[in-house]
């Protein structure tokens, strides 16, 4: 897990080495297949693949005081055990606003669900001539009917 000083020197080296930055967010609580495919076809966009990991404080505004099951560090320990995830950045905002302005990624990607003219960080991608991509979300796959489940169960 990169600290802020740590993740602004992985992105310096990987521009200076000619590397296409992608990035996406999210809270990635109990992995699933979902998740997997979503970072897997985000990753095929670029060389390099950062993720902005909602810090637990920033779950717990957004997602309720329940959430995370699993704390930050577990997170971005399992996150960064993927094959296509390269750097894993913890941000404590609501949203990844700030971070995404720090890296200013090549490639912004969200998934689907996300209205284009809601997704978080697009002008300073756009800014910079860079994109926003929305990769299809798997159908069936969500962390909340996960732990639905699991309490009715």
């Amino acid at each position: 897990m990169l600290t802020a000083d740590a993740l602004a020197a992985f992105v310096r080296d990987a521009r200076a080495a000619g590397k296409r930055i992608v990035f996406t967010n999210g809270v990635f609580d109990i992995l699933h297949p979902g998740h997997l495919r979503y970072l897997q076809a985000a990753r095929r966009h670029g060389d390099l693949l950062i993720v902005g990991l909602n810090s637990d404080a920033s779950v717990r505004r957004n997602k309720g005081p329940e959430r995370p099951v699993n704390p930050e560090a577990e997170r971005a320990e399992v996150l960064e055990a993927l094959e296509c995830v390269d750097a894993v950045s913890i941000f404590d905002e609501d949203t990844p606003g700030d971070i995404i302005r720090r890296v200013q990624p090549d490639i912004l990607v969200k998934g689907a669900d996300w209205p284009a003219d809601q997704i978080v960080g697009r002008d300073t991608v756009e800014a910079r001539g860079g994109r926003v991509v929305r990769v299809a979300i798997e159908q069936g796959y969500s962390t909340t009917t996960i732990l639905e489940r699991i309490k009715s169960g």
